[in-house]
């Protein structure tokens, strides 16, 4: 599986923004997906996470009631929808794939659970 991020950019703080990850190869409705981000300096932190059964997600406490995560099988597409932009935001968001397994459970918050990654896409929140 190959992940292709996009939709960063630069936002003013309170505004909203829409990350895509592609993923090319095959049997994407099969794999777990995750959004992760890492600022300067910083460990990479989960954010988001969707199983392939997509009966419930999981998104930070940091950013819960700002943030969604959605996905779209048919088109082997990962969205996470940011609202209320803040500037602690600001981070190099990354997708992250692994094949589905129920068993994994909490273990979908940690990025070593994930087989593959993005490339990742820079959000900057200006205050």
């Amino acid at each position: 599986v190959q992940l292709q991020a996009s939709g960063g950019g630069l936002v003013q703080a309170g505004g909203s923004l829409r990350l895509s990850c592609v993923a090319s190869g095959r049997a994407f409705s099969s794999y777990d997906m995750g959004w992760f981000r890492q600022s300067p300096g910083a460990e990479r932190e989960f954010v988001g996470t969707i199983p392939w059964s997509t009966v419930r997600t999981d998104i930070a406490d940091a950013v819960k009631g700002r943030f969604t995560i959605s996905r779209d099988n048919a088109k082997s597409t990962v969205y996470l929808q940011m609202n209320s932009l803040k500037p602690e935001d600001t981070a190099v968001y990354y997708c992250a794939a692994v094949p589905g397994d129920w068993r994994l459970g909490s273990s979908r918050f940690l990025p070593k659970t994930y087989d593959y990654w993005g490339q990742g896409t820079l959000v900057t929140v200006s205050s």
